[in-house]
């Protein structure tokens, strides 16, 4: 039988509290449309009280996005386990989840939303770019990248958050699709590199040689041979 009684929560359990209710405004609508009355609200508490946690709506916001960003960095984590390309689509999954649950707080997250341009901000971008490069180049067994591979990985990251964002935007191409051609990227990406360098040609051999022939990086390739013939 429940007494009524409500538990009063610790400072850090209320401040996770106000932060987890804000992420699960801002999935639904961008966080410029979203109130501290309405954070207040959802969160059973009056509006002096969020202030007593947190300043105002921007570091509140910020919070958010540290916990997002964390997450969203914690999915390019993949076991060492299989053919590159099976576990590069398996993080591209992972991704569009993210993407696909918090649609707003993922624009609001790569485009800096109210905090734009903040250094914070720029900071937890960073964070998560480092985290999927830091990955892939784990994947490729790659400690003291070529410039070349560097640039390939570099420019792939900013594509596929470039792909979330215009897939978000009205998801006019189906979402599948667009994982699996986020792995061919990758692929097209070292392939062209390694035509004008040995050390990329090194690692594009190193990626290819566990792929099967139905994997990602084959069904790429059966592609292009049936495009040219």
């Amino acid at each position: 039988m429940t007494t009524g009684v409500r538990r009063r929560m610790g400072v850090e359990e209320r401040r996770q509290q106000l932060i987890g209710v804000a992420l699960e405004l801002f999935s639904r609508r961008s966080p410029d449309d979203v109130s501290i009355d309405e954070i207040a609200s959802a969160a059973g508490i009056s509006r002096p009280l969020v202030y007593h946690y947190f300043p105002g709506k921007l570091s509140l916001y910020e919070a958010a996005l540290k916990r997002a960003a964390e997450d969203l960095a914690g999915r390019f984590a993949e076991p060492h386990e299989g053919p590159p390309g099976a576990r590069l689509l398996r993080v591209m999954r992972r991704y569009f989840d993210f993407v696909d649950e918090h649609g707003p707080g993922f624009s609001a997250l790569m485009r800096g939303g109210p905090a734009v341009g903040s250094s914070a901000t720029n900071a937890l971008i960073d964070s998560v770019r480092q985290a999927a490069y830091d990955q892939i180049l784990s994947h490729l067994g790659v400690i003291d990248p070529p410039a070349r591979l560097e640039l390939v990985i570099r420019s792939w990251i900013s594509l596929a958050e470039s792909t979330a964002l215009l897939w978000l935007d009205g998801r006019r191409i189906p979402r599948a699709e667009l994982e699996v051609q986020l792995v061919h990227d990758f692929a097209a990406l070292a392939a062209v590199s390694a035509a004008y360098d040995e050390e990329m040609s090194a690692v594009l051999r190193g990626m290819l040689k566990e792929e099967p022939a139905g994997g990602p990086f084959g069904d790429l390739l059966n592609r292009l041979i049936s495009l040219a013939s």
